[in-house]
């Protein structure tokens, strides 16, 4: 049984917000076309049949849409490709659907259709207000916090299930206490804390615009460490919060399942798919050299086994001997050095110190133990 996952930009890198540490805003500056626009109705109905072309009985496809900010494309853009989905997919193939978004647009009309279709949200929101207004600023220089939790307040009303999904910028990860006390307070079950990114050094690859605010290891294995046993004497007291860190980490670690792209230093196959219906192989890669095909015109079968797919997996094989640091790390068989995109960010900068291997020092024996006691 096969289970593909496409995450779709039916927005291209158009925004209604201007956060001061976007990536995918510098991804789209270093492409000869940095926007592609919205995708269009035939686009998005081919893109569907060629998907699930190459699909059998049995398997599982999940939709995932991303941007940019998905939302701008219209919800009617986003009824037809449901319905679409249904008129097309065979009776024994599972479809699910994801959308990460930043809520300005989302109101009640929005949130039931999310329900109808049992999307899974993904809202960006950077804790407290503070914290998040210091980045995620509208198209007008304003901070979003206020509007952003009053979309909270929809979905937990109307019953949409969501993440939230917080960046992790140098400054919030020294504010653990602050930002572990909110999650509390607001009754958040699920989150994700993303590695906010400097650029790559790669001639190709985008500069970043997170300037200080890229986080750093010290910084990253400070902040988890630290939220680890805040998260653990909770979890002592019969209330589970997950963390996606956590559960990749344990996932990994001790029941051997890769839940987490880059955790075993390696490149999983994804199909991120432009608005064009342009293939590439990660998020954090969509750029002109590393487009692997196009869906609207081949199957996502023809573009996995590409030589282009298959040399950036190879090429994703970052950690086997990649640094001397990691040739005398107990954790070297397991991690090989990690995400590359992510590395300088939360494994090793220079030096002899690496965030993730400090965090595992001082965490994964009582992770495993919790894992023991409590599911």
């Amino acid at each position: 049984m096969k289970h593909l996952s496409l995450l779709i930009k039916p927005a291209s890198s158009l925004c209604n917000m201007r956060c001061r540490y976007c990536f995918y805003a510098d991804v789209g500056a270093h492409r000869s076309m940095p926007s592609y626009g919205f995708m269009q109705a035939e686009t998005a109905r081919r893109v569907i049949d060629n998907t699930l072309k190459d699909l059998d009985k049995g398997d599982e496809i999940t939709f995932a849409f991303q941007g940019g900010e998905p939302s701008l494309a219209g919800l009617k853009w986003f009824e037809d490709f449901t319905a679409h989905v249904s008129r097309a997919r065979g009776e024994d193939i599972s479809v699910h659907y994801a959308f990460q978004t930043n809520g300005l647009v989302l109101d009640r009309e929005w949130a039931a259709f999310f329900k109808k279709h049992d999307f899974l949200v993904g809202l960006s929101l950077d804790g407290t207000k503070g914290l998040h207004d210091r980045n995620r600023l509208d198209a007008e220089g304003r901070g979003s916090w206020e509007r952003v939790m009053g979309v909270k307040g929809l979905l937990d009303e109307t019953q949409v299930e969501y993440n939230i999904l917080c960046v992790l910028t140098n400054e919030l990860a020294g504010e653990s206490e602050k930002v572990w006390g909110f999650i509390l307070r607001e009754g958040i079950r699920y989150i994700q804390f993303i590695p906010c990114l400097e650029g790559l050094p790669d001639d190709d690859a985008p500069p970043g615009g997170a300037g200080n605010q890229g986080l750093r290891p010290p910084r990253f294995a400070q902040f988890y460490s630290r939220l680890f046993s805040l998260w653990l004497k909770e979890l002592e007291g019969g209330h589970y919060v997950s963390v996606k860190l956590f559960d990749d980490t344990a996932n990994y670690f001790f029941k051997g399942i890769v839940s987490s792209c880059g955790i075993n230093g390696r490149c999983s196959p994804q199909f991120v798919v432009e608005a064009d219906g342009g293939v590439y192989p990660c998020d954090f890669y969509v750029l002109d050299s590393y487009k692997t095909g196009n869906l609207s015109s081949q199957g996502p079968e023809e573009i996995f086994n590409s030589p282009l797919t298959r040399n950036f997996l190879e090429e994703g094989k970052t950690g086997e001997a990649s640094s001397r640091f990691c040739g005398e790390c107990r954790y070297r068989e397991p991690c090989r050095g990690g995400c590359k995109r992510m590395r300088r960010a939360m494994y090793y900068r220079e030096g002899n110190f690496c965030g993730y291997r400090a965090f595992l020092d001082k965490c994964l024996t009582r992770l495993g133990e919790a894992l023991e006691r409590f599911f």
